[in-house]
């Protein structure tokens, strides 16, 4: 719960696997519970984006907190860095609830069980990587598809809001004139997230309901393929911005705002998608190998660390190599998300994940 408290004002990504393992221990092995441990934790997630953007999107922190404006630092640096003090204010509080009220005493198998020593630990890595040789093609499925589908929502992470400022509102933070149009833009950017997450939260509750109706793994193909389908609707949108005549205001007109909205909005599905099922499909199948759920938290996030390094250092130049904008990574994010959702429905099992019925002996 704590979850929703904290996540505003951190990376959705990195965070992600420290804050799943709390949700997944209290999965004890199973697949379903697995599913909807990382159902409820999407949840959580999903109020606390709900809080994180509507602070993005309210311009008007600098009044509660008036001592944040000064000489050099305008009404938008004023609202920054309101935020980042709400940040620290939440985040030693959450901290401070976690460390007191949760009791998490540390075990190790049975209580006659020692703890692993120190050279135990410095394995770690090698068992890591040398689980590897154990894996099955049902694994490496998911971490392939794992893998797209973050190479997918990495490009739309970074450059959201900045595509709704930049494309969208044609503003610019490098140029004083264009300063106040680029935060328009970001500040419906932070509204059209807020509206995402308001999905996000919503499509997670019937997550477990859609696994059991269609399969883990066809949920998982189709929200891909709906992913891509948004960010292709992304780049026509800002083709269609580009040629338009905003007029004297310089403002958007309503239908372009109103389109990215739509966009941004319909993304909040197949993100709670991402947040869930993957993480119980890798715990499952790898749990199947007997290595344990923690062992396969660590190997999924390697298929999610990989293309993030990748995408967050190439995807300036690549941005560049092609006179700049955000089209050139949507266009990488729309292909990525498309082949893994082909990959997910052709490779991964359509079984239905439901629990499985008693069977009487006559």
């Amino acid at each position: 719960m704590l979850n929703c408290c904290t996540h505003p004002f951190m990376s959705n990504v990195n965070h992600n696997s420290f804050l799943t393992y709390p949700f997944m221990s209290f999965a004890e092995n199973d697949p379903r519970r697995t599913r909807i441990a990382n159902a409820y934790f999407s949840l959580f997630m999903a109020l606390g984006n709900i809080l994180g953007y509507a602070t993005g999107a309210y311009n008007g922190w600098y009044k509660i907190f008036p001592f944040t404006i000064t000489e050099s630092c305008t009404v938008s640096c004023a609202n920054l860095k309101s935020a980042f003090l709400l940040d620290i204010i939440i985040l030693a509080i959450t901290t401070y609830v976690s460390v007191v009220t949760v009791q998490d005493n540390p075990t190790f198998g049975s209580d006659e069980a020692a703890p692993p020593s120190s050279h135990e630990e410095e394995a770690f890595l090698f068992e890591l990587f040398g689980s590897f040789k154990y894996f099955t093609m049902p694994v490496w499925m998911v971490l392939i598809v794992t893998s797209l589908t973050w190479i997918g929502w990495f490009p739309f992470i970074l450059f959201d809001t900045d595509w709704m400022g930049r494309e969208i509102y044609r503003g610019s933070p490098e140029i004083v004139a264009d300063t106040q149009k680029y935060h328009d833009g970001v500040r419906m950017g932070s509204f059209g997230l807020m509206l995402n997450s308001v999905v996000l939260g919503i499509t997670s509750i019937g997550m477990e309901k859609l696994c059991r109706k269609w399969g883990a793994g066809l949920v998982w193909g189709v929200s891909n393929i709906i992913m891509a389908l948004c960010f292709v609707a992304m780049l026509i949108i800002t083709y269609v911005a580009q040629n338009l005549d905003y007029g004297p205001s310089g403002a958007p007109p309503t239908g372009i705002v109103a389109a990215s909205l739509i966009v941004f909005t319909i993304l909040g599905a197949p993100l709670s998608v991402t947040y869930s099922i993957p993480y119980a499909m890798a715990a499952s199948r790898v749990e199947n190998l007997g290595l344990g759920q923690g062992l396969a938290m660590g190997i999924l996030n390697l298929s999610i660390v990989i293309p993030q390094i990748i995408v967050s250092l190439g995807g300036g130049p690549w941005d560049q190599l092609f006179g700049g904008g955000n089209a050139p990574s949507f266009w990488v994010a729309a292909a990525a998300s498309f082949v893994g959702g082909l990959v997910a429905i052709l490779g991964l099992p359509r079984a239905r994940l439901g629990p499985k019925k008693k069977t009487t002996q006559r």
